[in-house]
Order: C-alpha cells, then sequence, then structure tokens
C-alpha cells in the first residue's frame, strides 16, 4: 500500500474512501487490481469440483469426507468472489478481509478430510502395521485441525477489527499456517511410515488400480496443500505490507493452483473407491485380501 496518498484519501479499512476514479491500484494494500479472469476461473473451478465432490459423496455415501471437501469448496468460492471485489474496487475492505480469511482457512477443511479418511484406511486395511492406533490420526491431527482453524479465524477478524494494522492478527494468523505446515510435514512422515510398512508387508493387499488412485490421490493433494501452505507462511511473515503479498503472479500458482490441483486429485483418489457405498473396504480386491481380513476379524 502506498505512503503518497493525497491528504484525506483513505485507503484501507472500514471507513476507505478510495476507488478507482480517485486513486490509482498501487495505493491499494496488495498494490495492484487482482485479475478478474484469473479469479473467475477459480472461482467456477471450484463450483465445479464442489459439485463433482457432492456427487462423489452422495453416490458412495462418503458423508464425512464430502462435507469437509464442500466446506473447503465453499470457502474457496466465496474467498474468490472477495478477489473479484477487489477487481471491481481494489480497495474494497470487505473484499480484502473475505477473501483473506476464506481462502486462508479453506485448506484446512480438506486436510480434516484425509486425516479422517486415513485414519478409516489403515483400520480397515491393516491396523496391525500401525506404529500408533488409526484413532490416533483422526483425534490428535483433527485437534490440531480445529486449532490451525482458530487461529487463521481469529487473526483475520483481529485484522477485520483493526482495519488491518494490528500486527497482532497477522502474527496469530501467521501462528496459524505455521502450525498447519508443522503438522502436515508430521502426517506426511506417520503416512509415509505406514506406506512403506504396508508395502514391504506380505499380508498386504496388492495394489489394484483403486488402491493406486487412493493413496496416490492423498499423497499428492498433502503435499500440494503442504506446498501451499509454505508459500502463504512466506508471503504473509512481512505482514500486510510485505513484497510478496503485492505480487499476483506467486498467489496465481501457489495459492489457487496448487490447492485446485489437490482437489481435483481427491476427486480421481475420493475414498469410495475402496470403500464403497456400504463404507467398507472393498472385498475381493485380490486373493492376497483374505488374509488381511482374517487378521481385521479377530
Amino acid at each position: 500500500m502506498s505512503d503518497q496518498e493525497p491528504p484525506g484519501a483513505v485507503g484501507f479499512g472500514p471507513g476507505s474512501n478510495c476507488n478507482l476514479n480517485n486513486c490509482p491500484a498501487e495505493w491499494s494494500i496488495y498494490g495492484y487490481r487482482p485479475s478478474l479472469a484469473a479469479n473467475a476461473t477459480f472461482l467456477a473451478l471450484f463450483v465445479l469440483i464442489g459439485m463433482v465432490h457432492g456427487y462423489l459423496g452422495y453416490r458412495w455415501r462418503s458423508w464425512g469426507f464430502m462435507v469437509g471437501m464442500l466446506l473447503g469448496c465453499m470457502s474457496e468460492v466465496i474467498g474468490y468472489a472477495g478477489r473479484i471485489m477487489l477487481y471491481n474496487n481494489p480497495f474494497s475492505f470487505v473484499g480484502f478481509m473475505v477473501q483473506i480469511v476464506c481462502l486462508t482457512i479453506a485448506p484446512v477443511f480438506y486436510t480434516a478430510s484425509i486425516y479422517v479418511t486415513l485414519s478409516k484406511t489403515i483400520v480397515s486395511l491393516a491396523p496391525q502395521l500401525s506404529r500408533f492406533n488409526p484413532v490416533f490420526f483422526y483425534w490428535i491431527f483433527i485437534s490440531f485441525d480445529v486449532v490451525c482453524l482458530a487461529l487463521q479465524s481469529a487473526g483475520g477478524a483481529m485484522s477485520t477489527t483493526s482495519s488491518g494494522q494490528d500486527q497482532a492478527g497477522v502474527n496469530i494468523s501467521l501462528a496459524g499456517l505455521a502450525l498447519q505446515v508443522i503438522v502436515l510435514t508430521t502426517f506426511a512422515a506417520f503416512f509415509a511410515d505406514y506406506m512403506i510398512r504396508y508395502v514391504r508387508s506380505s499380508s498386504r493387499r496388492s495394489f489394484d488400480w483403486r488402491l493406486q488412485a487412493f493413496f496416490g490421490g492423498l499423497v499428492t493433494s498433502t503435499l500440494l496443500i503442504l506446498a501451499r501452505c509454505a508459500y502463504r507462511v512466506a508471503e504473509l511473515k512481512d505482514g500486510y505490507s510485505g513484497h510478496l503479498i503485492q505480487e499476483e503472479a506467486p498467489f496465481i500458482g501457489l495459492e489457487g493452483v496448487l490447492i485446485v490441483l489437490a482437489a481435483v486429485v481427491l476427486c480421481f483418489g475420493h475414498p469410495g473407491l475402496v470403500f464403497g457405498r456400504d463404507g467398507r473396504a472393498r472385498k475381493a480386491m485380490s486373493e492376497e485380501s483374505v488374509d488381511v481380513q482374517v487378521l481385521e476379524s479377530k
């Protein structure tokens, strides 16, 4: 945001009196006018992705996974609507706060779906191969997800009430994002450990296309969301006046594109491929699944 505004001009905050008729976009908090084409495209894509997840969730009765994905897609749609508001008026405080809060918290809902799904998968496939009780993945990581959501939401709310000038709000949001990076990294390590033990197990199921797509989707989406969170930490570390936050190209590539890909990958690697409509791991995936099913029944 420029410090060369004329006397009486307010470029940021609920009392902003700037618009494109009397102030250049360079004086806005982002220092640019967001791309209408890019943000409208992301909004449309998340509407479409949300519809696909709604259909898949209904088809396979994967209600918990569906709710998390729909909440994430809804947050993305609202967030990009806020970005479009900034295209119309780069000084719109409402548009800024809508997009900063909704786009920041949206991936938390995706990771919640991933955590719940992996816990259910371990219980169904080979719980004896996990170093921890599969419930650990559910309660611990979901609890941290809630903390991340609370911190990011609280930080955004504090920025709203302080017209974005309170560094404490930025710091709280940054803490939520940093914690999300730590939690995702830890989750990825536990996930990798389980997968290595599962692949090496003599009693594992063979990796048919369903399991390959499913695990591939979980792994890819986790890494994409992790990369996005790392970018948002770097973006916010200097507050709303930092250099990176005033560059739209990195935002489009490392926020928009990465999260679109993560949500799409979770369509192709949907848990319904493994659990079907009845919520149980599909039987007869291979002859080798018999041994695991016997172990699970004991």
